[in-house]
């Protein structure tokens, strides 16, 4: 019986972070959970953690191989986010290893995950589950002697300033990041069987990977465009996950520093990288490009009552309400590229459906001539945005003896059969009959 109080107000401290966890009411995550290698990172790269904290989250910062680190609590997650920088943990803390943290992203929640050239095995293999390939060779950077930033010691050109950046409003903001990114660390490819990885910040042409202190022996296994700086993926079940390989891209010192490309005569007085992580960041954990569905409709035109049972060749209309998660509050999602099936083993009927530009899609069309258990179906996947995947059935009936037509139109010619026939009987009887 002493055990029940305790038990008791343990779930009353846990329930505010439940109360204020990941929902579809608020989708944007608010607890995150932070592993470092070393706390000194908490004031290295304090800029981006208060960016996220002026945003509203609330951020847990622990030492990665911490023995107290936990995920979930009596079944419920205690966060609804996870960074981990730690690129150099072999082992987490706790009962946490890397079945655990896969099993947080197949829960519904966001990770990013930063490396650097002594990334561990314990990080490769999170980013390899997640499509991205780390370099093989582990003392391995991204060089570039074409792209790389000018400073006063020539160094070795590890210092690569970036523009190649993905063309999407939608993950990386509508205001255009002007300045180069600064990047230093390992660089990686996407795995081609995995396509829902997509590369935000690549390479130049000129760039490879290899070992800046040695020479060349062998040609470097990557190089070019083929090159991922920086990679996100959104799982199907609209989990969202960043990869990067430079640990130094979120650091105070190049999110304000200065910054010059190599061959260009325009000097930045701040690179693009505080910009970039922090757009970034907005679109992993969900205050951009989340979306919901509300208020699924169908009916009868000139109906308002959702009917149990359609007819075939009934009119009826379709609509639903389609929002987009701001940061902050759910406004309108407008597009044009909207579309529902009327699905029973194939789609019998595909509209794009129209928009009054404040949430609402619709349209109408006939049920077809053929009847059985339909689904109205729409499945809508663009890139940046979470997946909507909605289904619900209806079954079709045909006519009723007494609801066909008294004569059909296109039985004429059966009709005219059926009577020419009998008149050619009664004129063969009559002339058999009476003919001398």
């Amino acid at each position: 019986m002493a055990k029940l109080p305790i038990t008791l107000l343990t779930l009353l401290l846990l329930l505010p972070a439940i109360c204020i966890s990941f929902s579809p009411e608020n989708p944007t995550d608010r607890r995150i959970l932070v592993l470092l290698d070393d706390l000194a990172l908490k004031s290295s790269h304090s800029i981006f953690f208060k960016s996220l904290q002026d945003r509203g989250f609330e951020l847990d910062c622990k030492l990665a191989d911490d023995r107290q680190i936990t995920l979930q609590r009596y079944g419920q997650y205690l966060y609804d986010g996870l960074v981990l920088f730690s690129p150099t943990t072999e082992r987490l803390g706790g009962s946490l290893d890397l079945a655990d943290v896969l099993e947080f992203v197949d829960s519904g929640r966001d990770l990013i995950l930063a490396a650097d050239a002594n990334a561990s095995d314990l990080i490769r293999n999170i980013a390899a589950e997640c499509g991205v390939d780390f370099d093989e060779d582990s003392s391995a950077v991204v060089i570039d002697h074409t792209s790389y930033a000018v400073s006063v010691v020539e160094g070795d050109h590890t210092l690569i300033a970036a523009n190649d950046l993905i063309q999407s409003d939608v993950i990386l903001g509508s205001a255009k990041i002007e300045a180069p990114v600064l990047f230093k660390g390992i660089g990686h490819s996407l795995n081609p069987n995995n396509n829902l990885i997509v590369k935000v910040l690549g390479a130049s042409s000129s760039a490879y990977s290899a070992n800046p202190s040695s020479k060349l022996s062998s040609p470097p296994s990557l190089t070019g465009s083929a090159i991922s700086l920086v990679s996100v993926m959104q799982a199907r079940n609209n989990a969202r996950v960043m990869v990067t390989g430079s640990l130094d891209m979120f650091s105070n010192r190049l999110l304000r520093s200065g910054v010059q490309k190599a061959g260009s005569s325009i000097k930045y007085e701040k690179s693009g990288n505080e910009q970039f992580v922090t757009e970034l960041s907005k679109w992993v954990f969900h205050e951009r490009g989340h979306l919901k569905a509300v208020n699924v409709r169908h009916h009868k035109v000139g109906e308002a009552d959702e009917p149990a049972i359609y007819r075939i060749n009934d009119d009826l209309e379709y609509s639903v309400e389609i929002y987009e998660w701001s940061g902050a509050n759910w406004e309108p999602y407008v597009a044009n590229d909207v579309q529902v099936q009327f699905y029973m083993m194939s789609p019998y009927v595909l509209k794009t459906l129209s928009t009054n530009q404040m949430g609402l899609y619709h349209t109408s069309f006939k049920v077809p001539d053929v009847y059985g258990v339909f689904q109205f179906k729409v499945e809508y996947q663009r890139l940046g945005y979470t997946s909507l995947s909605l289904a619900k059935q209806i079954p079709v009936r045909p006519f009723r003896h007494n609801e066909y037509e008294r004569f059909i139109t296109t039985a004429f010619p059966y009709y005219g059969a059926s009577f020419s026939t009998m008149a050619g009987f009664l004129i063969f009887s009559v002339v058999y009959l009476y003919n001398k």
